[in-house]
């Protein structure tokens, strides 16, 4: 059905976060899914294997971070499963770049600090080099307002920063405690906390990125 990346120039965004979230909420729409996890650290894996959950069964490693590689990878997992969601690295611009030229969807996470809405900007173009060289109006682009503490300035002003950017902007994805026990238990928070704000949160990410998908 789709090839979703998630990119960041800079680490600390809510990249593998999102990825892993959006895994557990699509799952729970009755999507298959298949995670491809391009980052050397692999926090993804290592939150996979913490537990028995969705992302146990559907976490792959990329290993060594090779664009080429993830290329492939991607493409094979396509023939698989409903939906492909790729984790990229912070800092490897080819890796970043080859996810885009295979993706039909680029979501970029932006924090609220100024120097997070700098690191956006560069993979934004990065993304629209990539959709310059398919000639096509793929990947679409989307901006994830994540980790926003809307009770800050901060956090109150990166909804407008982002606009300017010129890229819609879809649901915002707070700072929360439970989202980090959950990976603690190697969960998503769909199955560790169900009733929670945080699921309500992904739950509109996942049910907005799967409207822009199916078009």
């Amino acid at each position: 059905m789709a090839i979703i990346a998630v990119a960041g120039r800079k680490g600390g965004i809510g990249k593998s976060t999102i990825a892993g979230n959006l895994a557990g909420e699509f799952a729970a729409m009755g999507r298959s899914v298949i995670v491809l996890d391009a980052d050397p650290q692999h926090s993804l894996a290592d939150w996979a294997a913490q537990g028995e959950g969705v992302l146990s069964r559907c976490v792959e490693k990329v290993k060594g971070g090779n664009a080429e590689t993830l290329r492939a990878k991607a493409r094979t997992a396509e023939q698989a499963a409903d939906i492909v969601l790729i984790d990229t690295p912070p800092g490897m611009s080819d890796t970043t770049y080859q996810a885009a030229l295979v993706a039909d969807l680029v979501l970029l996470p932006c924090g609220p600090s100024p120097l997070d809405l700098f690191a956006v900007k560069g993979v934004l173009n990065l993304a629209l080099k990539a959709r310059a060289e398919r000639r096509s109006k793929r990947p679409r682009i989307r901006l994830v307002p994540s980790r926003v503490m809307l009770n800050t300035n901060l956090g109150r002003g990166l909804f407008s920063s982002l606009e300017e950017m010129g890229k819609k902007v879809l649901p915002a994805i707070g700072q929360r405690v439970v989202v980090a026990e959950a990976a603690t238990s190697g969960l998503t928070v769909c199955e560790y906390a169900p009733n929670s704000v945080a699921h309500v949160e992904f739950e509109k990410l996942a049910k907005a990125v799967e409207k822009i998908v199916a078009r």
